[in-house]
Parts: structure tokens; C-alpha cells; sequence
């Protein structure tokens, strides 16, 4: 029988070959560093092609109160190591949370948007009124790629409305639109915790100030944004509704005004943070990232080609505990996503997953 040279099966194989899986690698592990728990991941690429996971360090215990530190890695060779951890923000025992950044391409200036609370209040206390102290919104600035932070700097009163008591920022990412803003998608409650709603903050001077944009509601909060082709802003948001879908509203005027929410129906939840995330080029699309079930397990990565009108295409990341996530587009075209992720408990890491398109797309 005849054999085949070397060269004809360099030839033959990349005909026969599948994209690689993703390769998952653990950027923060709970119990080592000095915190007992990891939590709120958030990921972007910086203008020199760095990778910054960001997260909160909860140094006491795995709840959303307490002594949080707000936290960073770095990554200089696409998500494949991780530098030291970086603290951004450590106001002694105070809970500073909820990492939402955004890279102003014209100037940049990486702006990182947080909230803030007393750590002896709680989210029950803070949302009833009878806290200490209120929940705070806060920007912190990088003008050398991520590697020192300007002191944090309050912004509360230019985002809130009267009667606002819980506020959170993001948490995940913001957007800078083709205008040239930058905005920020949040939530609030009010009414005792009654009333639920997602709203977006928006920059038209390089984040130098911030004005409250449009809200959303009711019933939802935790949300996330993306512009659309036609230059309208999506909003995509947790929701509390019975059906377990995620919420989505259009807005036609770069974030200042939304539709009422629909549902969207194939994009499942558990009630949870997710991630959505325009692909660049002609082809790129939507991609979208949750735990698709009713709990808290299998993070997803779903691709829409038409806007978001539907997810043709899914892959489990990691069919066990997860929760929170976080996409990106890496310096080299490949996806990244900084997830929850363990096997008993979703909290048990923060991971970074990156991956070629094509094991999404098959193509």
C-alpha cells in the first residue's frame, strides 16, 4: 500500500481538524490571597492589548457585605498567565464592589464605575432605609493602561433619583457608542425593595461628569448593554419575572430613553448577571454568556447573526456550578470569558476561558 509523505499529511490534516476547546485557566481561587471568597467578575482588553480581570475581594465570608476590596489581575499575553493581584480599591473594613470599566478609545482613559457601603450594612438594611449610610456610586481613572488608578471619586448625586435606596453598577462592563459616549448600565430599588429597575449612566465629555440616562422596569435590575448595527442601544437585563427569561428594551436615543422590557424567550435564566457582547467585522454578531438553566450551572455562550432577534448557536462552558460572567474579544480574535465557576459552588473560582470563534461557530 502506498504511504502518504510528510507533506501530503500537512496538507490533508487542517481539513480533518475541529477547533480546540476552550482552555480554561483558574485567575482567582477562593481561600488563597488573603479572601475567603471571589466574586463579580469583570474583563477588558486595555488600549495596549493588556487583559484585566477585575473582581471584588471578599475578605470575611462569601456575602455581598463586609470587608470587599475591589481587586485586579493582568494579563500582558492574552488570558494564558496572570500578574499579581492589584488592589484598587481597599477602604478598610467598607464594601467596595460591583467593577463596571470602560475603555474611552478616543482619549485612552480606562473609567471604572463601582458603588460603595458601609460594611456593616447590609442589602436589607441599605434598601429599607435603616442603614448607617447609603449606597454610593464612585469612578476611579487609569491613564497608563491599568497599572495605577486615580482616588475614587463620588458621582451620586449626578445618578440618582429621590427615594433611590439600593444601587448597583453593572456589574460587568460598559460601551463606549459610535457618538463617542460612554455608557454605564446599573440598577436601583426603591419602595423598600419593592420596585426593581435597570437604568443606564452616560458620559458625553470623556468621563468627566455623568448623567442618569433612561430606566427600565419593573422587575429587573442587574443588566448589561450593547450597541446594535442600526445604532440603537439594547439593554439586557435579570429579571424577577415568573418565566425565567431575560428582559430586553431598545433605546433610539444613545441610552436616554428605553421601550418597556419584553422577554426575551430563548435566553433562560435562574435570576442572574450575564454578559452580552458585539463580535467585530461584517460577521461578527452578539454573543451572549449565562448560566442557561434554572439554577445557578452550565455558563453558556450563545452567538446571534441577526441582532438578537434569535441565538442560533450554544456551547456549555462548563456544565456544573456557575454563575456570574463576562465576554471580551482578546487582542488575538479569540473570545474571553471570565467566569464563576466550581464544582460544588459556583463561588469556588473566578476562571478565564478563551476560545476561537470558530469552536462556537463551527466554522
Amino acid at each position: 500500500m502506498r504511504r502518504l509523505s510528510p507533506a501530503w499529511f500537512v496538507l490533508l490534516t487542517p481539513a480533518f481538524t475541529l477547533a480546540a476547546d476552550p482552555v480554561q485557566t483558574p485567575v482567582f481561587v477562593s481561600g488563597e490571597g488573603g479572601y475567603h471568597t471571589y466574586r463579580i467578575p469583570s474583563v477588558i482588553v486595555t488600549p495596549k492589548g493588556g487583559v484585566l480581570a477585575f473582581c471584588e475581594g471578599r475578605k470575611g465570608g462569601r456575602g455581598d457585605a463586609g470587608d470587599i476590596d475591589m481587586i485586579l489581575k493582568r494579563s500582558d499575553d492574552g488570558g494564558k498567565t496572570w500578574g499579581k493581584t492589584q488592589i484598587v480599591w481597599d477602604d478598610a473594613a467598607n464594601t467596595c464592589g460591583n467593577p463596571c470599566p470602560v475603555v474611552d478609545t478616543k482619549t485612552g482613559t480606562i473609567h471604572l464605575l463601582m458603588t460603595h457601603n458601609i460594611g456593616t450594612d447590609s442589602e436589607s438594611a441599605i434598601v429599607s432605609g435603616k442603614s448607617k449610610a447609603g449606597r454610593t456610586a464612585w469612578i476611579t481613572s487609569s491613564t497608563d493602561d491599568g497599572t495605577t488608578w486615580s482616588k475614587p471619586t463620588e458621582i451620586t448625586k449626578d445618578v440618582t433619583k429621590p427615594g433611590w435606596t439600593w444601587y448597583a453598577t453593572g456589574p460587568g462592563v460598559g460601551i463606549q457608542l459610535k457618538s463617542g459616549r460612554l455608557l454605564i448600565p446599573c440598577d436601583s430599588k426603591s419602595d423598600g425593595g419593592k420596585v426593581r429597575e435597570s437604568h443606564v449612566i452616560f458620559s458625553d465629555d470623556a468621563g468627566k461628569s455623568w448623567k442618569l440616562g433612561g430606566v427600565v422596569g419593573p422587575n429587573c435590575n442587574e443588566s448589561q448593554a450593547v450597541e446594535l448595527a442600526d445604532g440603537s442601544v439594547m439593554l439586557n437585563m435579570r429579571t424577577y419575572a415568573a418565566n425565567n427569561r431575560r428582559f430586553v428594551a431598545i433605546s433610539k436615543d444613545g441610552g436616554e430613553t428605553f421601550t418597556k422590557p419584553v422577554e426575551e424567550k430563548e435566553l433562560i435564566e435562574p435570576v442572574c448577571q450575564a454578559s452580552i457582547l458585539r463580535l467585530p467585522g461584517d460577521k461578527g454578531g452578539l454573543l451572549f454568556s449565562n448560566p442557561a438553566s434554572l439554577k445557578r450551572e452550565k455558563l453558556t455562550v450563545r452567538l446571534s447573526r441577526d441582532e438578537g432577534k434569535t441565538w442560533s448557536l450554544a456551547k456549555e462552558l462548563h456544565t456544573g456550578p456557575a454563575a456570574y460572567s463576562c465576554l471580551t474579544v482578546l487582542p488575538n480574535g479569540e473570545i474571553g470569558c471570565l467566569y464563576e465557576r466550581g464544582d460544588k459552588s459556583p463561588y469556588e473560582t473566578i476562571t478565564f476561558a478563551r476560545f476561537p470563534r470558530a469552536w462556537l461557530t463551527g466554522e
